[in-house]
């Protein structure tokens, strides 16, 4: 296996660096029902395996918040001095894909390469770090039927008429990641005639005509979802490793499976499992099933690109976000402060050097990710800044910005990096010009509203909506947008 430190996009500098010895995470582990302090199976590197998309179809973002939780959680793990690896893998092999592929009259293999960039694309727009590798199920064949025969010949699978199943109950600790009774368990597979029981899961499904197979001992068929991550998270990442995260939908039967099988084989496999939760509509959860999902392009035709990973970075990865225009309005204005605050400081006293995060930030982050509470004081530290300009007190404006861009480095949102600040299509001056004057349009309308003088307030907001500029009215006042043209 290559050197850890040579699979991450870092300079050999940045390797060297001495690890941050202070930090102190504590993560939320699923399987364990409790808040633990990350210890990782090796000194000094730290290993996440993250289950990526089965791609059957274009990318919302429900499918990319879960991506953006672990993008900040490696980001602070790299700060923290630790190597870390992380592997996103790629089910580009599954009855949806083929189902899909098929409806459109499409083959398999082009269907799922079409997706996979499209989520490749999403996840770069976004500011992802590049993941340390992207198998695909595809690829790892060979590695999934050797696991599959150590299963067998452990006693904890057996095959049927070219299919392969587990046998729960040969594994005691079954259902312990999801809390549930073997009793009350369904798989959600389609009836099989040769399972032992119905409450085995597949782990290879014999050829069907039509359907992409490979040869093996059992005869040819092709992989169940549930094998192909264990076989590429051991391949990549070892025996045991460190995290293993994926959305909480995924608990059950999906990581569920995985866990069962790997360590039945033998393999200590994940040491903490995490869980996103997800985006919701209306209530119900985002996906292509129920047609209720929010595509990447629609969004960022709406905002841009670094507002809506601040509107998906916000929330702490473990709450549910309920999607809706005026919140993903109110989050990009609440960037936006951070990023006029920066170019004000950069106007008024310099080019802003990246600083220290305080320490406030970092036990927020220490803390589960406790984004919501991490930003909370990033913008503390916006407030004192601009505080410090009006009084002329410039070194310290400087010194809080510097705070500011290490704190939203860390979360991927650093105005002035290279990345976000070739985004921005408006002018710096141009921007804070039109903030100031819709602003004060806002402030007489809000005094308005106040001495119930509505047609004066009415007035105001018709100007606004006449020039382009849409408010939405929230629990934290008046939050204004430039409207699609």
């Amino acid at each position: 296996m290559p050197c850890w430190p040579c699979w991450r996009p870092t300079t050999c500098a940045e390797r060297a660096a001495p690890y941050h010895r202070g930090v102190s995470l504590h993560l939320f582990d699923t399987a364990t029902k409790a808040m633990r302090e990350f210890l990782p199976a090796r000194s000094g590197t730290a290993s996440i395996y993250v289950c990526g998309p089965t791609v059957q179809g274009l990318p919302h973002i429900g499918h990319v918040r879960g991506m953006l939780n672990y993008d900040v959680l490696r980001r602070w793990l790299l700060h923290s001095g630790y190597d870390t690896l992380l592997v996103r893998n790629v089910t580009d092999i599954e009855d949806k894909v083929l189902t899909k592929a098929a409806d459109a009259g499409r083959p398999w293999w082009e269907w799922a390469a079409t997706h996979e960039r499209a989520f490749d694309a999403a996840f770069e727009a976004l500011g992802c770090l590049p993941a340390s590798a992207t198998p695909r199920a595809t690829g790892h064949i060979t590695e999934m039927i050797e696991l599959i025969e150590r299963l067998i010949a452990s006693g904890h699978a057996y095959a049927a008429d070219g299919d392969v199943y587990f046998a729960v109950t040969t594994f005691p600790d079954y259902g312990k990641l999801s809390g549930q009774h073997l009793d009350q368990m369904q798989q959600g597979e389609s009836a099989a005639t040769g399972k032992r029981d119905h409450r085995d899961f597949t782990l290879w499904k014999a050829a069907k005509p039509g359907e992409p197979s490979w040869p093996t001992p059992w005869g040819r068929g092709r992989p169940g979802w549930h094998l192909e991550c264990s076989a590429m998270a051991t391949h990549y990442l070892g025996a045991e490793f460190d995290i293993h995260g994926g959305g909480a939908d995924l608990v059950f039967p999906h990581h569920e499976n995985e866990l069962a099988q790997s360590t039945a084989a033998g393999d200590p496999f994940a040491r903490y499992w995490l869980h996103n939760a997800w985006v919701s509509l209306g209530g119900e959860k985002m996906s292509k099933s129920l047609g209720n999902i929010v595509a990447i392009p629609e969004m960022l035709r709406k905002v841009r690109a670094v507002e809506l990973r601040y509107y998906l970075v916000l929330p702490h990865y473990r709450s549910t976000i309920e999607y809706t225009d005026g919140a993903l309005a109110e989050a990009a204005s609440a960037f936006r402060r951070i990023e006029s605050f920066l170019q004000r400081v950069t106007q008024r006293a310099g080019a802003v050097r990246v600083g220290t995060p305080t320490a406030a930030f970092g036990a927020a982050l220490d803390d589960d990710l406790a984004t919501p509470t991490a930003l909370a004081e990033v913008h503390n530290a916006v407030t004192t800044g601009n505080a410090a300009l009006d009084e002329g007190s410039e070194e310290l404006a400087l010194q809080r910005a510097g705070e500011i861009r290490a704190m939203t480095g860390i979360l991927g949102l650093d105005p002035l990096s290279d990345q976000w600040s070739a985004e921005s299509t408006t002018d710096d001056s141009l921007h804070e010009a039109l903030d100031s004057l819709v602003t004060g349009m806002l402030e007489t309308r809000t005094k308005a509203r106040a001495e119930r003088d509505f047609t004066t307030a009415d007035e105001v907001r018709d100007r606004l909506l006449r020039a382009g500029i849409a408010v939405e009215d929230t629990p934290d006042g008046p939050v204004w947008t430039v409207k699609e043209s």
